[in-house]
């Protein structure tokens, strides 16, 4: 049984804990792993996965099973990848010109564009995952005022999704083939992290109940 869910305060344990939880939990990640083995299709059902599973969560729903109605995971991973791509898109044509150019210094605005895309990424997932409205995703001034209203709480988050990406390379150690593994158990982790962070701090719980 699923214990932690968005009313679970945030730490390195619950974060930790969260893709593996149960043997429900724990089939969800193996089944991500080896969708992974099918190259975009793959990664993109993994991205709709992690939105459904914070949607049921805010539904007053138990995280998993979230590998249910693979075309709606596929879309909804479609329309978060593009938003991605649309925050990234100034770091990318800067990136561009600097590499066209040869201006050395270019690179230091890719930087600085693509660290606010990163930073502002989190700020519309778990508000997408509500209603699945695309207005949030397309809103960058919406996103980072977000990120902002996330405080301390959203950076501690950043903090803890640090330390599990480290530990996600000891799936390298398993010839490699463990990282398929670790990489999706990581990637449920941060999306459990910021969604705890916007879920608590908005209240788009709705009726999940606290454990």
């Amino acid at each position: 049984m699923e214990d932690i869910n968005l009313t679970t305060p945030l730490s390195l344990r619950s974060s930790f804990r969260f893709p593996v939880q149960s043997p429900q939990a724990r089939r969800e990640v193996l089944i991500g792993a080896l969708w992974l083995l099918v190259p975009v299709v793959g990664w993109l059902l993994n991205m709709g996965h992690r939105i459904m599973f914070v949607h049921r969560m805010h539904q007053g729903q138990a995280p998993f099973p979230a590998w249910e109605g693979w075309p709606v995971l596929l879309k909804h991973g479609l329309i978060t990848w593009l938003g991605m791509i649309y925050y990234d898109s100034p770091a990318i044509a800067l990136g561009a010109v600097a590499w066209l150019s040869g201006v050395v210094w270019l690179w230091i605005g890719v930087f600085v564009l693509w660290a606010l895309a990163t930073i502002a990424i989190p700020g519309y997932m778990t508000f997408y995952c509500k209603h699945f409205d695309v207005r949030e995703i397309f809103d960058p001034r919406r996103a980072l005022r977000r990120v902002s209203e996330g405080g301390a709480a959203y950076w501690r988050a950043w903090g803890i999704v640090s330390v599990m990406i480290a530990f996600s390379f000891t799936g390298l150690l398993g010839a490699g083939v463990g990282f398929l593994y670790t990489s999706v158990w990581f990637w449920q982790s941060a999306g459990f992290s910021f969604a705890t962070v916007f879920t608590q701090r908005h209240g788009l719980a709705g009726d999940a109940q606290a454990p």
